[in-house]
């Protein structure tokens, strides 16, 4: 859901000091934000113990650790929202930092998404996030670069118009242009391939469950972000289940009990049902592409859910859809015979084909019409 380009180190005001400049494309609510990170390191961090390495991978924050963070306001928000942001942070001021192993034995802050505003973090107050659960997709990205005691800067313009976007969008003094991220510490945790098949496969499954929780809440763009997120992680989890299939189902029990007995407890799924969960979440995302009116990528979902599962009825369906968006019809029309052969006689499906009749029609008239002026 994100795309970033290369960090650019710029020259400080002394051997010590250096800023980092990151930009990136995220989706957020109201379409897609260009962000721009700038980030001063000044010598001065905290680390999370004496024992961490600068150098070491260890020293940011990654998948699983848990960060105390604070975002704060420095543009042009709306009146309302600016003021309280100020008093919290008036408050804040004289609250004694929470050290590192108070986030140790913490737990990830308990807040709900704010769906209209393109940070979805509490503003003005320290929380306590947990890193690839997708809270505040902006905020997690800064978080992946930076040091505990760092404080950064994020520029945010929309990418646009935001007319891909079927979300009301502000009047213009309500855009968010400046903010401030701060990382007072942070827990270890471990990048993807420093994980096992099993603890991979629990944060697949953590994914999913929380899309299909933002789906029905109405938070579209932050489902999107989770069914990625377990996707992105499935595609690491891909050569496993290769080669489960190649020994067979004979072995693959076996296949499991050496798993386990590698330290890895978590129960996998077969190569079968992996296959299927996979299909799920490439048609769960088209759904969510759908709705946020983005027509090709969820053309491009729909077809691998497709490919992945043949049977899979939601997936031709949403396949058809998002032909029809991109006036694709004898692609919809496939798609719509296929979902019928699967289950005949559904109405949704008889009607699309008939509103594709339709639509056919009526451009073979308007075409006509054209030609017979031409040539009268």
């Amino acid at each position: 859901m994100e795309s970033f380009h290369p960090l650019e180190t710029l020259p400080g005001r002394g051997d010590h000091d250096a800023i980092s400049v990151a930009s990136w494309v995220s989706v957020c609510p109201r379409g897609l934000w260009n962000v721009q990170q700038k980030r001063m390191c000044d010598g001065s961090q905290q680390t999370v113990s004496s024992s961490v390495d600068a150098c070491s991978p260890g020293y940011y924050p990654r998948l699983g650790s848990l960060c105390r963070v604070r975002v704060r306001l420095k543009g042009s928000v709306g009146e309302a929202e600016s003021s309280v942001s100020e008093r919290r942070s008036e408050k804040l001021e004289v609250e004694p930092d929470r050290s590192v192993s108070e986030v140790t034995e913490s737990v990830a802050t308990p807040f709900l998404r704010c769906k209209d505003s393109v940070l979805q973090i509490p503003l003005g107050d320290w929380t306590t996030l947990k890193l690839g659960e997708g809270q505040c997709d902006v905020t997690e990205a800064c978080l992946e670069r930076m040091r505990a005691g760092e404080k950064c800067e994020i520029h945010l313009s929309q990418v646009g118009n935001g007319a891909d976007v079927t979300l009301p969008h502000p009047s213009d003094e309500n855009l968010l242009l400046c903010a401030t991220v701060e990382l007072q510490a942070f827990t270890p945790g471990k990048e993807s391939w420093e994980m096992s098949p099993g603890e991979k496969w629990e944060w697949v499954k953590s994914h999913k469950q929380r899309g299909g929780v933002r789906f029905r809440s109405g938070d579209v763009w932050g489902a999107a972000q989770s069914y990625s997120q377990a996707l992105k992680l499935l595609i690491t989890l891909c050569g496993h289940f290769r080669d489960v299939e190649k020994k067979g189902h004979e072995n693959e029990a076996e296949e499991q009990r050496n798993t386990n007995t590698a330290g890895d407890t978590q129960q996998l799924p077969s190569a079968n049902e992996f296959r299927t969960i996979k299909a799920e979440l490439h048609s769960n995302l088209s759904l969510c592409q759908l709705k946020l009116n983005q027509p090709e990528r969820a053309k491009a979902s729909a077809a691998k859910a497709t490919q992945l599962e043949p049977g899979g009825a939601k997936a031709w369906y949403r396949l058809g859809q998002a032909c029809q968006m991109v006036n694709e019809l004898e692609e919809a029309k496939r798609a719509f015979r296929k979902l019928l052969e699967l289950q005949p006689e559904l109405p949704a499906a008889l009607k699309a084909l008939k509103d594709i009749a339709s639509r056919e029609k009526e451009t073979n008239a308007q075409l006509g019409l054209r030609l017979s002026k031409m040539f009268s």
